[in-house]
């Protein structure tokens, strides 16, 4: 059996490889804006959803029968029908019998890179893929000049789309080989006007601390991937910003002896050998750990699943939203997860031992959920069957069914999210909550999704940084997007 070193270093490499793959390699025509509804229009200036019911997302709490007035992009008030007055130039939205929320975000993006063709038209059909799902916010994490140009076009209005934060490019085993690199790389990063580093795997141990020696004396924060070589605990010990994927937490949660044999390169020992001895005792401490270090996990549990589960590629690629996807995206994840299961055949990872590291995952997502450390939501699209926006709202069942509430849920992609804005990129987070000078990014419901989560695909529109897309302005770029892709 093979060391399980290399194992996961297969498996973070499809991970991180997939979703570069599968759009670099794809270009198409671009439908008219007018036509697929992503132009950007003209902010409102003013706006008002009348007779709502709010769910502000400051707490846990309904409010019944409210009024929220947007002005020029931010929320100027915010209370009861019969005492907020609507001011005559403003848009109405009828709310009565619906439910309002803050959008939500998605923040482990993927967006297209230059050297894909067309790159510009992809990635402003995956911005509006993003609102189209009430997703308001998103954190591109394999970072390139074309995104901070991308990411500035979003702020201006000038294309429909979310407000974007971008990481840096990958600093990883390759690109930092040596401390000095990496702190090179850093500055280089931060005086580009990246938002965040990324952190990839096969990083060393010294070039890591110098990223974060680096990074702090920079004033700017770093995220990402668990190198084998450095482990889940330093990370910690190093306050890294975000944890993604729940990357490393497996491992560092075995048993003491699995732990000492996984570090021998010529232990023999296996994944599957090591996740059968972690304990729940073991989880928990982690997860103390991680609150305690006040890093945020970013779980990515439905792309996991996606990799593990034992549907077939066609079964996968038949799904309902991969009509939304260029077929040539869905090609290659067809062929990835190919491959991926002859991977897990060639490696001993039988259904068994794969349906086990999901449990366990699900337990690590709550137990950190429990003792207190703060969550972050995302999916890692777009990649292996995982398409923009749509990927969400699968990963939030997952969440769901880890046993997390759907206000627990839908706060990792709400207030918690303006809270690490703010605390960790050091910009704006006067977002996610319906409070009064709050960004004015909101998703209008048919249905409460607090009851349910599957409520949230049941929306009358979305407002992004005010501007209200209705719902019959998203099920016409969504058409247009399905009837494109059919033609190919």
């Amino acid at each position: 059996m093979p060391r399980s070193s290399a194992f996961r270093a297969t498996a973070t490499k499809v991970a991180v490889t997939v979703s570069v793959v599968g759009l670099a390699t794809f270009g198409f025509r671009y439908a008219e804006a007018h036509d697929s509804g992503h132009e950007a229009a003209d902010t409102q200036s003013v706006a008002a959803f009348v007779g709502v019911t709010v769910i502000p997302m400051d707490r846990q709490r309904v409010i019944e029968n409210q009024t929220v007035v947007v002005r020029d992009g931010r929320i100027a008030s915010v209370g009861p029908a019969a005492s907020i007055a609507v001011p005559s130039d403003a848009v109405r939205i009828d709310g009565r019998g619906r439910f309002l929320m803050p959008g939500l975000a998605e923040m482990h993006a993927h967006v297209l890179g230059p050297q894909a063709a067309n790159s510009e038209e992809l990635n402003r059909d995956i911005m509006f893929l993003y609102v189209a799902n009430g997703i308001t916010t998103i954190r591109a994490m394999l970072g390139a000049p074309n995104q901070l140009v991308l990411r500035d076009r979003l702020q201006r209005g000038e294309v429909l789309g979310p407000t974007m934060y971008v990481a840096a490019p990958s600093l990883n085993g390759q690109s930092a080989p040596d401390p000095q690199t990496a702190e090179r790389l850093v500055r280089e990063h931060k005086a580009a006007g990246y938002d965040l580093l990324k952190i990839h795997p096969g990083l060393s141990r010294a070039a890591y601390d110098a990223i974060v020696r680096s990074a702090r004396e920079a004033g700017m924060t770093w995220a990402g991937h668990v190198s084998g070589q450095i482990g889940v605990e330093h990370i910690l010990d190093t306050k890294q910003s975000t944890i993604d994927h729940l990357d490393g937490y497996i491992e560092a949660a075995a048993s003491p002896e699995m732990r000492q044999a996984m570090a021998s390169p010529s232990s023999g020992v296996s994944l599957p050998q090591a996740w059968r001895s972690v304990t729940g005792e073991r989880m928990r401490e982690l997860a103390r750990r991680t609150r305690a270090a006040g890093t945020w996990n970013v779980p990515t549990m439905f792309l996991w699943e996606s990799f593990f589960m034992p549907l077939s590629p066609d079964e996968w690629s038949t799904r309902e939203e991969m009509k939304y996807a260029p077929k040539q995206w869905v090609t290659n994840w067809s062929n990835q997860k190919r491959q991926r299961i002859q991977m897990d055949a060639q490696n001993n990872v039988a259904p068994a031992d794969a349906a086990l590291l999901i449990s366990l995952r699900r337990r690590m997502l709550k137990y950190l959920v429990d003792e207190g450390a703060p969550l972050l939501m995302g999916t890692d699209s777009p990649q292996m069957f995982n398409v923009p926006g749509f990927a969400l709202h699968r990963e939030l069942k997952v969440m769901a069914e880890s046993g997390l509430t759907p206000y627990q849920v839908l706060e990792s992609g709400s207030r918690n999210v303006g809270a690490y804005v703010a605390a960790d990129l050091k910009k704006d987070g006067n977002f996610g909550t319906i409070t009064v000078g709050s960004r004015a990014d909101l998703v209008l419901l048919d249905a409460n999704p607090l009851e349910d989560l599957a409520n949230l695909a049941k929306r009358s529109g979305v407002m992004v940084r005010g501007r209200w897309v209705p719902r019959d302005e998203i099920d016409r770029g969504l058409a247009t997007l399905a009837a494109r892709y059919a033609q190919q």
